[in-house]
């Protein structure tokens, strides 16, 4: 295991409810029920998980040319991105060293030569040292290089944007260990976004990531995706990380998940016979889901607004060559992918509802839910304090009589 800082107390939870989930794969139980309903859980995971390490804030696309700015919610905070002068992205806290003022509201954007407070115009170059704050020239004690903007680690990871709020987490790079390896065939740096939809659902940001992981309900609520994919085709991936995930199998005769089985686009150019009969669903912790397709990649970023409410922004991108085919249509990847999240959303939605009544206990996992086995002990060490990490593809142990409940 990369070793990772543990500088997080114990989150605000029941220690045995929490070493249950940690118990071998075949006698764990879910999260305690705390974990999805208690406003504390959710302000210590704001702090702890959305905070305390590297979170997906947003895309290279968004911020491609020197003087670029977005601004984007972080934990308990906020981030703003910035593409100087010189092409390096950077990310600082957003918040004015003059009096806090946001430096950009949340999910806006800008485009200058220089940063500028809109409270007092106290103004930063694109690396953030201040250059100008009015009624402080030559004043005596007061020395402009001790007030520049607080700088925070940023990395660009195959077109995503991630940030480190703590400071203090070990390279991105390290943590993902292989998974670069089955994400860059599919180049998704180079890919476009030919389309983005925003939801807020009214459930726990978990809830959400484990129900991406398991198609144990595929057949219950997914007909479409059931039309086009086996849902108990694929494994899950065995590699260690701060990320789960794994792939399905195409149904002979379809070309990708669409409603019709049909593609409109061009295959990505990098994928071998294997990657253009199967589809991988990868989730990097906190908060990024990346759906790997033979002609497209759709990316969900999990936003917490509250402990029952998500935003969710969801984008599908496409290779340079489907875009200049005549007359193309990304339609028919999001009507299909609009669906199944609609689909989604309303069952997470009803887990959530069902999970704020008194009687709810957790309850045990199915063996075809090993990578939602994966997610919950990853959580569950870092609610102990331990690092957030996945040792890899567990074994199922059934449990004994006694030990079931």
């Amino acid at each position: 295991m990369v070793s990772q800082p543990s500088l997080r107390p114990p989150a605000p939870l029941d220690p045995a409810g929490v070493a249950a989930a940690l118990l071998p794969f075949g006698q764990s139980l879910m999260l305690p029920r705390a974990a999805y309903v208690d406003p504390a859980v959710f302000a210590w995971e704001q702090r702890y998980f959305f905070g305390g390490g590297w979170l997906c804030v947003g895309r290279s696309d968004q911020v491609p040319r020197p003087g670029d700015q977005h601004a984007e919610p972080a934990g308990e905070g906020s981030v703003l991105l910035v593409r100087g002068e010189d092409g390096v992205l950077r990310a600082f806290a957003n918040t004015c060293r003059h009096r806090g003022h946001e430096l950009l509201p949340c999910g806006a954007a800008a485009q200058q030569k220089v940063i500028i407070c809109p409270y007092h115009s106290w103004t930063y170059s694109l690396d953030g040292g201040l250059r100008a704050a009015a009624g402080f020239k030559n004043k005596p004690g007061f020395t402009a290089g001790d007030w520049g903007l607080t700088e925070l680690p940023v990395t660009e990871w195959h077109g995503l944007v991630f940030v480190d709020s703590s400071g203090t987490a070990a390279p991105l790079t390290d943590l993902l260990g292989s998974l670069a390896e089955f994400v860059a065939p599919y180049e998704p740096e180079r890919l476009v976004v030919a389309g983005q939809h925003d939801y807020e659902t009214t459930a726990n940001w978990k809830i959400l990531t484990e129900n991406y992981h398991e198609c144990y309900h595929c057949p219950a609520i997914h007909p479409e995706l059931c039309r086009v994919s086996p849902p108990k085709s694929g494994e899950n991936y065995a590699a260690p990380g701060m990320w789960a995930g794994g792939w399905m199998d195409l149904r002979d005769g379809m070309a990708t998940m669409s409603l019709d089985g049909a593609s409109h686009g061009v295959p990505l150019r990098g994928l071998d016979a294997k990657g253009l009969r199967t589809v991988l669903y990868l989730n990097i912790f906190p908060n990024v889901l990346i759906s790997l397709h033979p002609d497209y990649v759709m990316v969900h970023r999990l936003m917490p607004l509250a402990v029952g409410r998500t935003r969710i922004e969801c984008t599908w991108a496409f290779a340079p060559e489907s875009l200049a085919l005549p007359g193309f249509d990304p339609g028919y990847a999001i009507e299909f992918w609009d669906l199944t999240n609609r689909q989604d959303w309303a069952a997470c939605e009803s887990v959530q509802r069902g999970l704020t009544s008194p009687h709810a206990v957790p309850g045990p996992l199915s063996p075809q839910e090993d990578a939602v086995y994966q997610i919950v002990t990853m959580i569950a060490r870092g609610y102990q304090g331990q690092p957030v990490w996945n040792p890899g593809l567990p074994t199922w142990t059934a449990a004994t009589p006694a030990a079931a409940r």
